[in-house]
């Protein structure tokens, strides 16, 4: 990142302390070889969430077929092969690591025919048959629109359906020109139609040159249609191939966005600059240890 960082943010990444549990974490996922979104998109809060012995699991390989022009995660344009003991990898470490709370995410396949869907759920269900793990969250691709392997991940037992909207609507030809902001919305309402009981969530960033009146839209958008809990966070460039960071947004916007998106009747909302989709997953929820 090449842009000058404001106070506030330096202070929050100077808290971030090495542990010996970052290593013991790191140690866990390069034995199995997987991949973590931690790693993958250089998230800022990587060395907070290994010294806590989590993270959030990347399936399907380390690379993407969309090329979104703020994500870090590796592009290819051609057929990748699939690692079908993945599965069995995650569980391994999802119970070397006696989590409570699994985050499973995903890169985007669509040179697969259900978009990578069968694999994710084999990881859910080896998951929950070699663990003692209480909630599964998931964070998924659109599925390129096929709602079929979105409801067939929700049956595998999934507790949490999470699937990031990321921008504003008027952004998305620039942030993510490969995918559709009403169909990533129709993706979220027909999982909760489907099963209302179903938690669901999803996140954005701020700061890719949006405007606030449109961050409350979007808000507004992702709670008409069926979501619960919703993270929201500053974007930070991860590389100078990355689009460039159009605003720092103030810590008081933040908290504006909260109490909007709790006005709307949200369940739950993260709302502040470090915030990441899958950070402090589990204190989203409360389940017994």
């Amino acid at each position: 990142m090449n842009e000058r960082l404001p106070k506030y943010l330096k202070n929050e990444i100077l808290k971030i302390k090495s542990r010996k549990d970052i290593f013991e974490t790191s140690k866990i996922i390069k034995e199995k070889e997987l991949n973590t979104v931690c790693s993958s998109s250089r998230c800022p809060n990587l060395n907070l969430c290994f010294s806590n012995k989590t993270a959030t699991f990347l399936i399907l390989g380390d690379k993407c077929t969309r090329k979104c022009p703020f994500c870090n995660i590796g592009f290819a344009d051609f057929q990748m092969p699939v690692d079908i003991s993945e599965p069995k990898k995650v569980a391994f470490a999802v119970k070397s690591l006696n989590l409570k709370h699994a985050v499973i995410t995903m890169v985007t396949r669509d040179d697969l025919y259900d978009g990578g869907a069968g694999i994710l759920i084999k990881t859910v269900e080896e998951i929950r048959k070699t663990t003692d793990c209480k909630i599964i969250e998931v964070l998924t691709s659109d599925f390129n629109g096929n709602k079929k392997f979105a409801l067939e991940t929700l049956a595998s037992g999934v507790d949490i359906f999470g699937h990031n909207i990321e921008t504003v609507e008027r952004l998305y030809p620039i942030i993510r020109p490969f995918s559709s902001y009403g169909r990533s919305l129709d993706l979220l309402k027909t999982v909760k139609e489907k099963n209302p009981d179903i938690i669901t969530k999803s996140g954005i960033m701020v700061g890719l040159g949006e405007e606030d009146d449109e961050v409350f839209q979007t808000i507004s958008d992702i709670i008409n249609n069926g979501v619960e809990f919703i993270t929201i966070g500053q974007y930070l460039r991860p590389s100078l191939r990355n689009i460039p960071v159009r605003r720092y947004v103030p810590l008081n916007m933040f908290i504006e966005y909260k109490k909007y998106a709790k006005s709307k009747g949200v369940k739950n909302v993260f709302s502040a600059p470090l915030v990441r989709s899958s950070f402090g997953a589990e204190k989203f929820f409360k389940h017994s240890a």
